[in-house]
């Protein structure tokens, strides 16, 4: 039951000693805002990581061509290594398990790109509607690419939103003729990127692959391929028997690491996810030690408060107290210390993550690997229930000695 008495008397002991009081709740309060604070900045760097993959699929694979660097079956080295549309229908009739393969192709240089007299040079890509899911472009305005498109190779283009605000400013692209090495082509959407280098790739122009083989000469060329695998399927997985039917069709040895280069996003996600998994542990081993001098000060603190109350406590033993009522009176007033001071210590490290988040986002600031630095509530939760597992902890000792107390030989004490 709620005992206003014995609440009151905490009360009053913490405001008769309030430099003590104060110094103790500081190493608490000190102890969970640099935990708070260390794994907001750690979620912030995490953040920041991530947005480099924009939102492209995190499980997949890109491959493009190399040249090898090894003999292979009599072969010289540096032989350049080419893919073609052959590869992808290789690709899918011999490897199980592959959801998604698309090609895309690139005009090498950068080409201007033309509208009434407005021009900018940007390069521009031949992909299907498959590899813009995976890469990441998202649709803002008009639609993306599609399945006919590349099947009645249409002269239609999209537009990186940068290229859009160059050549048409805020007038409405979607219908308009653009000039691309003198074809023109329809512009039927306006696509944004989100990551931290979105801003660069929005400075792109995207076309139908199979528009891009026919009318810019690269017949049975491709120059990149993108998959993904079906659900729960290891990518490197699907990476490695990719190798093996590549190098079976070109005739390089799959040791060969010069003769393909591979991008795998699942690889390196969860290398990224290891990594970050240290740090994490790292931070609340020290936000953890921080806490620990914090309690270990609250304990010493308590077991000062129970040496000065002796004579208190013997009266009240021998009035007929329980051990129990002694001993929750030391615990609570150990928890208030720490539950209250670790409490502001939470908001206090929380608040300076918003401010910061604040600072960022109201100034448009994006930081190469650094964005949202935030705290979970799981990590919130965590840190509540530690508190009040310090609180009863940092007592339990001081209070079991205040419990141990005889009353003869408290009254006897100076």
């Amino acid at each position: 039951m709620f005992d206003l008495d014995k609440w009151q008397e905490i009360l009053g002991t913490l405001r008769k000693n309030k430099l003590r009081s104060f110094l103790t709740a500081f190493g608490v309060f000190w102890g969970i805002f640099m935990l708070v604070l260390l794994l907001g900045m750690g979620k912030g760097l995490q953040n920041g990581i991530y947005n480099r993959f924009g939102e492209g699929a995190k499980n997949s694979i890109f491959f493009f061509t190399g040249r090898t660097s090894v003999a292979h079956q009599g072969l010289a080295p540096g032989r350049e290594i080419k893919f073609t549309n052959d590869d992808l229908t290789a690709i899918m009739r011999e490897v199980n398990n592959i959801k998604i393969i698309a090609p895309r192709n690139r005009l090498f240089g950068e080409f201007t790109i033309n509208y009434k007299k407005q021009n900018g040079s940007y390069q521009v890509f031949g992909s299907t509607d498959d590899f813009l899911l995976l890469n990441g472009e998202r649709l803002n305005k008009g639609r993306l690419l599609n399945a006919m498109d590349a099947k009645e190779k249409r002269k239609v283009v999209i537009l990186g939103e940068a290229a859009k605000k160059v050549l048409f400013g805020d007038q409405n692209a979607i219908g308009e003729y653009v000039n691309i090495r003198g074809i023109y082509f329809k512009v039927v959407g306006i696509f944004n990127i989100k990551g931290n280098d979105g801003a660069r790739r929005e400075e792109r122009a995207y076309i139908p692959f199979s528009t891009l083989q026919i009318t810019f000469n690269q017949p049975n060329q491709v120059q990149v391929m993108a998959m993904v695998g079906q659900n729960g399927i290891p990518a490197k997985q699907i990476e490695d028997k990719v190798k093996k039917v590549l190098a079976k069709r070109h005739k390089f040895s799959t040791d060969d690491s010069m003769a393909l280069y591979v991008n795998n996003n699942e690889t390196e996600l969860n290398q990224i996810n290891g990594l970050f998994r240290g740090i994490e542990i790292f931070v609340w081993i020290v936000g953890i030690g921080t806490l620990i001098a914090g309690i270990v000060g609250v304990s010493n603190i308590m077991l000062i408060i129970v040496k000065e109350r002796t004579r208190e406590i013997g009266v009240r033993k021998a009035l007929g107290a329980t051990p129990f009522s002694i001993v929750s009176l030391i615990l609570q007033e150990s928890i208030v210390i720490t539950a209250f001071s670790g409490y502001l210590g939470l908001l206090a490290g929380a608040g300076l993550l918003d401010i910061i988040r604040y600072l960022l986002e109201s100034n448009g600031v994006e930081l190469p690997f650094f964005a949202h630095p935030e705290v979970d509530l799981g990590v919130a939760i965590s840190a509540t229930i530690l508190l009040v597992l310090a609180g009863a902890l940092a007592g339990l000792v001081p209070a079991l000695k205040a419990a141990h107390i005889k009353p003869i030989e408290a009254l006897r004490a100076d």
